[in-house]
């Protein structure tokens, strides 16, 4: 079996996911996909919440009951995506198995890529010029960190409008 870890910002789309299952086309052995989607933590939303209170803006008390809403709000939009991508690539055939982090997504991906064993990662954003230009981007971050081939692509962005 060979194995991809993948890492997305956010919900794959169809063209997506049929570029993903081109590039490993004409490999002898199954592919499993590694699917990894991070999404905001509580402790960042409850941070963010009180950030704003400290802002000077006119807002309503924030409680506790507010913070864990968004908080579950955040958790279940991420589970809609992360399901959302799977199926896409299930329609094409592909194994995938899901996982939502609310861990570093770097951190999450050379976990997954340790423990599954994958043959490559595939790191999915959406354009960071800034980041991208100082290195502190996800794939410039794990790039540094793993063994294994490491490919960075734009999501929702044919191949040929971008440099792979």
């Amino acid at each position: 079996m060979y194995t991809v870890a993948l890492l997305v910002e956010r919900a794959l789309n169809e063209l997506d996911a049929d570029q993903l299952v081109a590039l490993h086309e004409g490999l002898e052995e199954p592919v499993t996909y590694q699917l990894i989607l991070p999404v905001e933590s509580s402790t960042a939303a409850l941070a963010r919440s009180l950030g704003s209170l400290g802002s000077g803006d006119i807002t309503p008390a924030v409680g506790s009951d507010v913070v864990l809403d968004a908080a579950e709000e955040i958790r279940r939009q991420g589970v809609e995506e992360l399901a959302h991508s799977a199926d896409l690539l299930r329609q094409r055939g592909q194994t995938v198995v899901e996982t939502l982090t609310e861990d570093d997504p770097v951190r999450a991906l050379l976990d997954i890529v340790k423990s599954s064993g994958a043959a490559e990662a595939i790191i999915l954003t959406e354009p960071h010029m800034v980041k991208e230009f100082f290195g502190l981007d996800w794939s410039a971050r794990a790039k540094r960190r793993l063994d294994v081939p490491t490919l960075h692509l734009l999501e929702h962005v044919p191949f040929d409008g971008q440099a792979i």
